[in-house]
């Protein structure tokens, strides 16, 4: 299939007429009206699209254009095709390297965008004026060895179809090259929310066909895919013209800016009827403007009732278009011709006529009337959309295809092994078999054309060459240029293919020169992540926070990640900031009050123990056993000691003997508690007549609980130590701001054996303390041990959860309060009131107050 704006070079089997067979005939009433044609040793045939033929009647109630369609309405615009051939054919006759005496010539006929006329046209290039006989040419000075045409895919099928050639060269580039062009340009902006819209053939389904995926692939999303229908009959124009407003008003409405417009080289005249057509009211369908991206096939070209419409719509327009260049003279050829000054061209008046809308006497095309032509009117004047003095990228194309053409049989006429040529009146002709290996010399040449350009093809048969990115410039007065703002080079790695200069573009005034965005939702910032609209394209979401303890650094990330354990999310959840480390130091006003607290609370132990030495011979010292009190006293003073074990940088000494020795000297304490309540319940259980317990009071028995409770603690310590012992540890998960230097305790079990232990001896302790509370003795320590016991076991019981609800260094305030909490409480609950009478009633500390009995 014949795709892109194909220029066919086409070589054909001739046959020479047999008069006994065929008889040639002169008249022919189906000739088109133009034609255009220059003699010459060889002949090249040639297929204009250059006129269309419409009848259309249409009444307009809103925002008018100014005037009818006419029933032959010329393409000005194309009529520089004409003259690139012709151009190209003057300089390749004027060099003597090339083609030497051998002179080219020329027959173009018109195609009128039409299939039967292009048929036709293609029927009489391979016969004679004389006679229309399909593949004989009786005439044999006609010597054609080829056909350039086709500017649009469908008029190219037709050509090929009459003449049934297979192997044909295609002078354009190939379209993949165009369509990842078309998708680096998208994604170097950042449009992944665009719309297209094709004039409906073949080609143009075949295309949406092969971008949507492919630009799937990469993140880019459609907004929407419009076809225009094809108009079959001249009825059907009103239909047509209802389709397009609807067209027009979704393209309008669409959040999309960039729409990618795919057609054949006459459709942007039909595109220019979407601004005055809507089925919405007018004041509410404001003109937007959009960023349209035309493929290489599009040209800005007009009908000549067109030639006051306004052209905003076309103003920034991005154009894709094969490469092209301005050979040298091309101008001045063109500023030289005049209607009066060629022989044979059957184009350039009615060109003339409709492109200056001016009319010659006894001529008139259409409805064409004017002031009179005088054929001095200058085609520089000509508004862009109507004709270029510059070399457009499809004259290019007809230029290079005639180049590649002489090239070609030069380089068969040289050839002496397989093509010898044969010499008829000092000039050089070729036999009729020879003409067939054209193809293959077409697809070996390379040259550099005049514009300094490299043409050669591949094997395919396929042209080498580029993309230019043209920035489509149109003025309030009508006056058109194009800039190239960048390219794309076929034969460069992908990622470095796309050139671009963004300074250079000049956008639609609707974006006031700056880049427009193109997108269904605008971008998630750094710290949101994108979640895809359920039911919508994957290029619509909302954006949606990063949880806690994820980050996203970039924008429209899919989802956020986690920061590595050195580092944690900032308050914006878009970067990762290096932790601290911390521990509970001294220098902290934490750790400080702790420490304090601590330091105080075993002065006063201290105190409390000389007092009780100083007093060690009152009656209620002795009557308290003064050894377990002394012992209960060093044990509380070291457990607030033990206290500061915690506090500052955790090394492994530390770490080794901070739980260790406070579960050895708690259970010190309490075994001491437990042994004081013990010897009060056996000291009045002694007292019965023939009690039995007697044997069992004394300090014997005091010292043996203390110690055999003590070594159970410390054996429990010991297997801890062996088995997993406690450790430095850098934890960095527990908090997300923080790496926590701690001891890691190793195995959590025996810590909480340790714990467990304790609370069962002051349980034990509480129990024996509680049943004995009322005991007569006035001097007795059971119900003040009971209350100590209830103190120490509530903060132990809720210890637990506080320890496992906190985090870092809370986790070790937590336990040091714990600690100082149950000795302050054995401290006060059993010391206090002993203090109270040593110190400020000492007429209670009497043996007469011990013995008193409660009456």
């Amino acid at each position: 299939m014949v795709t892109l704006f194909v220029l066919l070079v086409i070589i054909l089997p001739r046959a020479v007429c047999k008069p006994p067979i065929v008889k040639c005939h002169v008249h022919d009433p189906y000739h088109p009206l133009h034609q255009y044609h220059q003699k010459g040793d060889l002949i090249l045939g040639g297929i204009a699209s250059h006129s269309i033929i419409i009848s259309i009647s249409i009444a307009f109630t809103e925002k008018p254009p100014p005037t009818l369609l006419e029933e032959l309405n010329v393409v000005p615009k194309n009529y520089q095709h004409i003259l690139a051939l012709q151009f190209a054919v003057k300089e390749v006759n004027e060099n003597p390297q090339l083609l030497p005496n051998v002179t080219l010539g020329f027959r173009i006929y018109d195609s009128y965008f039409n299939a039967k006329w292009t048929s036709h046209a293609t029927m009489l290039l391979i016969s004679t004026l004389e006679a229309f006989v399909p593949n004989y040419i009786c005439d044999i000075k006609k010597n054609l060895v080829g056909i350039i045409g086709g500017l649009d895919s469908q008029t190219s099928l037709h050509v090929a179809t009459v003449l049934d050639i297979y192997k044909y060269p295609q002078m354009a580039p190939k379209e993949a090259h165009q369509y990842k062009g078309i998708l680096s340009l998208l994604l170097h902006f950042r449009w992944i929310w665009i719309g297209i819209l094709t004039f409906y053939d073949e080609n143009a389904e075949r295309f949406v066909q092969t971008v949507v995926p492919l630009f799937s692939q990469s993140g880019i999303c459609f907004a929407f895919i419009e076809r225009s229908d094809k108009l079959t009959y001249v009825t059907e124009i009103n239909n047509l013209f209802n389709q397009w407003a609807k067209i027009q008003d979704r393209i309008i409405d669409s959040k999309a800016n960039v729409v990618l417009f795919h057609g054949e080289s006459y459709a942007l005249a039909y595109f220019r009827w979407l601004p005055y057509l809507s089925e919405l009211e007018q004041s509410s369908n404001t003109p937007k403007g959009k960023v349209w991206i035309m493929t290489a096939q599009v040209e800005l070209t007009s009908f000549v009732y067109q030639r006051t419409w306004d052209t905003e719509i076309l103003h920034g327009v991005l154009s894709f278009t094969t490469h092209s260049n301005d050979p040298p003279g091309f101008r001045q050829f063109v500023q030289s011709k005049t209607p009066s000054s060629p022989k044979g061209d059957g184009f350039i008046l009615d060109f003339w006529q409709q492109a200056f809308g001016c009319v010659f006497p006894n001529r008139v095309v259409g409805s064409v009337k004017g002031d009179i032509c005088t054929g001095q009117e200058k085609l520089e004047n000509l508004p862009g959309p109507f004709f270029e003095m510059s070399m457009t990228s499809h004259s290019y194309n007809i230029y290079n295809a005639v180049y590649a053409v002489a090239h070609a049989l030069h380089a068969m006429s040289t050839s002496r092994v397989k093509h010898r040529p044969v010499m008829i009146s000092g000039g050089m002709k070729f036999q009729n078999q020879q003409l067939w290996q054209v193809h293959h010399f077409l697809r070996g040449i390379s040259f550099n054309n005049s514009a300094g350009d490299k043409i050669s093809f591949e094997q395919n048969g396929e042209i080498l060459a580029g993309f230019d990115i043209t920035n489509w410039i149109v003025s309030s007065n009508q006056s058109f240029h194009r800039v190239k703002v960048g390219g794309v080079d076929s034969l460069a790695p992908p990622q470095q293919a796309l050139t671009i200069s963004e300074g250079a573009i000049k956008w639609h005034n609707w974006f006031n020169q700056t880049k427009p965005d193109s997108v269904c939702t605008e971008s998630c910032r750094p710290g949101f992540y994108r979640k895809v609209k359920e039911g919508e394209a994957f290029c619509c979401y909302d954006c949606i926070p990063c949880p806690e303890g994820k980050i996203s650094d970039k924008e429209d990330m899919n989802d956020c990640y986690e920061c590595e354990d050195e580092t944690y999310p900032n308050k914006n959840r878009n970067i990762c900031i290096p932790k601290r480390a911390t521990f509970l130091s001294f220098e902290e006003p934490l750790g400080l009050s702790l420490a304090c607290s601590a330091l105080s609370f075993a002065f006063i132990t201290a105190l409390v123990l000389e007092i009780f030495v100083k007093h060690r011979d009152t009656p209620i010292v002795k009557a308290n056993n003064r050894d377990l009190t002394y012992a209960l006293l060093i044990s509380l003073l070291l457990c607030f000691l033990s206290a500061l074990q915690f506090i500052g940088y955790p090394d492994k000494a530390t770490c080794l003997l901070r739980q260790t020795a406070f579960g050895i000297i708690f259970s010190l304490a309490v075994s001491c508690v437990l042994a004081k309540t013990i010897t009060v319940v056996l000291a009045f259980m002694a007292t019965k007549p023939g009690s039995r317990m007697r044997k069992w009071v004394g300090k014997g028995l005091a010292n043996s609980i203390v110690l055999s409770c003590s070594l159970i603690q410390a054996l429990i310590c010991t297997v801890w130590l062996v088995i997993s012992p406690p450790f430095p540890n850098a934890d960095m998960k527990s908090v997300a701001e923080e790496i926590v230097l701690e001891c890691n305790e190793g195995t959590v079990t025996f810590f909480y054996c340790v714990l467990g232990y304790m609370g069962f001896l002051a349980l034990v302790s509480f129990t024996v303390a509680f049943l004995a509370r009322k005991l007569p003795d006035s001097f007795n320590e059971a119900k003040f041990i009971t209350f100590s016991m209830l103190v120490f076991c509530s903060v132990w019981l809720s210890f637990v959860p506080s320890y496992m609800s906190t985090k870092g260094k809370y986790m070790v305030a937590v336990e040091i309060f714990s600690i100082l909490a149950s000795s302050v409480g054995l401290l006060g609950c059993i010391f206090s009131p002993k203090c109270y009478i040593i110190l400020l009633r000492p007429e209670l500390n009497s043996r007469e107050h011990l013995i008193r009995r409660k009456s």
